[in-house]
C-alpha cells in the first residue's frame, strides 16, 4: 500500500512539474469547462419539462428527469474532488468538453422526438420512454445479460487460452509453426460468423456451437498476436540466459512470454471484439436467450423502445468487460510505465 501511495505522490508531482504555469485567463476557461456540462445538464432537464410536446398527451414521466440529474450529480462529485486533487482536476478539464456534448446530444435527441416528431414513432422512441421499458422489464434483460456473458466468457477462455498455447508453440518452435501456420493462413481471411450455419447443424446444441464459434475467433487472434510477440523477442536475450544455464521452459517463460505480453493483451483485446460481434450474431440466428436473442424477439413485436434499451444494457455490458480488461493489462504490464 504504502508503494502504491508513494507511486502516486509521484505522479501528482510529475504532472504538477511538467505542467506549465496557466495564466488567468486559462484559468478562467478551465472553470467554464469545468461547469459547462452541468449547465447543459441542467438545459437538458429543462427542455424536457417546459418545452412543449408534439402530441401533449404523449407517455411522459420523471424517469428521464431523475436519469439526468443523476449524470449531473455523479459528475458534480468530482467536479467537487477535483479542487482537491490535480490529477483529477486536469483529466475532468479534459473530458468536461465531450461530457458537456452527451448532454447535448440527448437535448437534441429529445428535441427531433418527443418535442417536434421529426423522428418519428416507432422507430426512434424518446428517451423517458426507452428508460421505462428497460426499468419494466428489468428481470428479463438481468437474465439475458447473464446468460450472453456465460456464453461470451465460455467462448473467450477456451479460445484465448488455445490461443495462447499454439501461438507460444508456434513462435517458439519452427517445427509446430510448420504444421499449423498452413491452417492460420486459411482460416485467417474468413470471418469465423461465416462457420455459424455449418456449426449450428453439427453442433450438438446451439449453446456449444456458439462457444466453438467465439472461441475460434479468439483464439486466432491470440495465436497470431503471441506468436509476432515472441518473434519479435531479441535473439540476444535468448543467448544470455542460456550463457547464465537457463534451461528450455525458462527461456519460454522468463523470456519469451513475458516479452511477447504487450502483443499478447494487443491479440486479447482484439480477440473480444471478435467474441463480442459473434456473441450477437449467434444469439441472434440461433440461441434462444441472451441480448442479442431479447433485441430480435423485441424487434419482431416492433417494440422498438425495448430494443433500444436492450442495445443501451449491451454498450454498457461490453465497456464494463473492456474496462476490466484494460485494468488487468494495466496492471501485468505496470513495468512498462517505467520505461516510457
Amino acid at each position: 500500500m504504502e508503494n502504491e501511495k508513494l507511486d502516486e505522490l509521484t505522479r501528482e508531482r510529475l504532472i504538477e512539474l511538467e505542467s506549465r504555469p496557466k495564466t488567468k485567463a486559462q484559468k478562467i476557461l478551465d472553470v467554464v469547462k469545468l461547469i459547462f456540462p452541468i449547465i447543459m445538464g441542467g438545459i437538458c432537464v429543462f427542455e424536457y419539462v417546459l418545452y412543449p410536446n408534439l402530441k401533449p398527451d404523449a407517455t411522459q414521466t420523471n424517469t428521464y428527469v431523475v436519469f439526468i440529474w443523476a449524470l449531473v450529480a455523479l459528475y458534480g462529485v468530482f467536479f467537487i474532488a477535483s479542487f482537491f486533487k490535480k490529477s483529477i482536476r486536469a483529466k475532468l478539464v479534459y473530458k468536461a468538453p465531450f461530457y458537456a456534448f452527451v448532454f447535448f446530444l440527448l437535448t437534441l435527441y429529445d428535441f427531433l422526438t418527443l418535442k417536434t416528431g421529426i423522428l418519428t414513432l416507432p422507430y426512434f422512441p424518446w428517451v423517458d420512454k426507452i428508460l421505462n421499458s428497460i426499468i419494466a422489464d428489468k428481470a428479463l434483460l438481468i437474465k439475458s445479460v447473464k446468460s450472453s456473458l456465460k456464453l461470451l466468457f465460455s467462448g473467450y477462455f477456451i479460445g484465448a487460452i488455445l490461443g495462447l498455447i499454439t501461438g507460444i508453440l508456434c513462435g517458439y518452435s519452427k517445427k509446430v509453426n510448420y504444421w499449423i501456420s498452413p491452417f492460420m493462413k486459411l482460416l485467417g481471411p474468413i470471418p469465423t460468423t461465416t462457420w455459424l450455419p455449418l456449426v449450428m447443424v453439427l453442433a450438438t446444441s446451439l449453446f456449444y456451437g456458439s462457444v466453438f464459434i467465439i472461441a475460434l475467433g479468439v483464439w486466432y487472434a491470440v495465436t497470431i498476436s503471441t506468436i509476432t510477440g515472441i518473434l519479435n523477442v531479441d535473439k540476444s536475450n535468448y543467448e544470455a540466459a542460456k550463457t547464465l544455464g537457463a534451461t528450455g521452459n525458462q527461456l519460454i517463460t522468463k523470456i519469451a512470454i513475458p516479452s511477447a505480453m504487450p502483443n499478447i493483451f494487443g491479440g486479447l483485446t482484439i480477440g473480444m471484439s471478435s467474441a463480442c460481434t459473434a456473441l450477437l450474431i449467434a444469439e441472434m440466428l440461433g440461441v434462444e436467450s441472451g441480448l442479442g436473442w431479447y433485441i430480435t424477439w423485441k424487434k419482431s413485436w416492433a417494440e422498438y423502445a425495448s430494443m433500444y434499451g436492450a442495445i443501451i444494457i449491451i454498450c454498457l455490458t461490453f465497456i464494463a468487460v473492456n474496462f476490466v480488461l484494460s485494468l488487468i493489462k494495466k496492471r501485468v504490464l505496470k513495468w512498462q510505465e517505467g520505461m516510457e
